[in-house]
């Protein structure tokens, strides 16, 4: 598959990719948000979250991560500066006057960072953290998160485990040729620059180490997990995955349907003969420790 690089339209620098929010937002929670499940389960049994877990999630998003560890008893708080409408969607699942909600009635969600939640919390207030967004297929995609983990230690303990998940080597991930599509139709010119801020790039082996270091904490361990990305057809997968937001600024360069026909092409060698397209990929998570 080739890229086609003719641009029908070049943004100035910080033009608004052409995109609906509130249908982005509805789209990961109901397609692509639960293809991470088996990452939140595997971090949850390892640790053993229950009823004395106190949880901060940083970048909660709609919150289906919350909501597993509510099920198991944890009190749950969420924080998410950069997605006012998934955070919408996070308080129908999870707030006490969501109709149908098993969440504790001590859910919190704040559409900020974690100093948001330092007036009312008070310290040492959780004895988790977890950083369920995955660095490790853009590049500069962990530079917000050293930021929100040093907002996030006043708030707890010492030795109080930190959560970081990253994408596996691009070998084991079959979505990582579809994701380069974002960069080529975005900038073809940024696309042959690994180090290109917003250009993908293959996730490297140490790149929870280094997030944890900037961020003082310790590492304590680590685990792979199996998370294929499993569509009903190429419709649900092309929205799906356009929800993720890796391919906003390929709509602002191109259009929509450029982007989507060039998505269309690279899921073509993962769809099976019965129409469901299937992608094998590896998550890795790193546990670390608050000094």
């Amino acid at each position: 598959m080739t890229p086609t690089l003719v641009r029908h339209h070049l943004p100035h620098a910080g033009a608004a990719p052409r995109v609906d929010p509130w249908a982005r937002a509805r789209d990961w929670a109901e397609i692509q948000e639960r293809m991470l499940v088996p990452l939140y389960e595997a971090v949850y049994e390892r640790l053993e979250v229950g009823s004395a877990t106190r949880l901060l999630g940083l970048g909660c998003g709609s919150g289906l991560a919350l909501l597993m560890a509510a099920s198991r008893g944890a009190g749950v708080t969420g924080a998410d500066a950069s997605a006012p409408e998934r955070l919408a969607l996070a308080r129908e699942r999870l707030l006490p006057e969501a109709w149908g909600t098993r969440a504790r009635a001590g859910t919190r969600l704040v559409d900020g960072g974690p100093a948001e939640l330092a007036g009312g919390a008070g310290t040492a207030a959780y004895n988790l953290v977890t950083a369920f967004e995955p660095i490790g297929c853009v590049a500069g995609d962990s530079e917000g998160l050293g930021e929100s983990l040093a907002e996030a230690t006043p708030l707890v303990g010492r030795g109080v485990p930190v959560v970081l998940t990253g994408w596996g080597p691009p070998e084991r991930c079959a979505t990582s040729s579809v994701l380069r599509v974002a960069t080529k139709l975005a900038d073809p010119l940024r696309a042959t620059d690994p180090h290109g801020a917003g250009s993908w790039r293959p996730a490297l082996r140490d790149d929870l180490e280094e997030v944890a270091q900037r961020a003082g904490l310790r590492p304590d361990g680590s685990g792979r997990v199996a998370c294929p990305f499993g569509y009903a057809d190429v419709d649900n997968a092309v929205r799906g995955l356009l929800s993720t937001g890796l391919f906003d600024a390929a709509v602002a360069a191109t259009d929509q349907a450029q982007v989507d026909k060039e998505v269309r092409e690279a899921l073509h060698p993962h769809q099976r003969r019965d129409g469901t397209v299937w992608m094998p990929n590896v998550f890795r998570y790193l546990i670390t420790r608050t000094a």
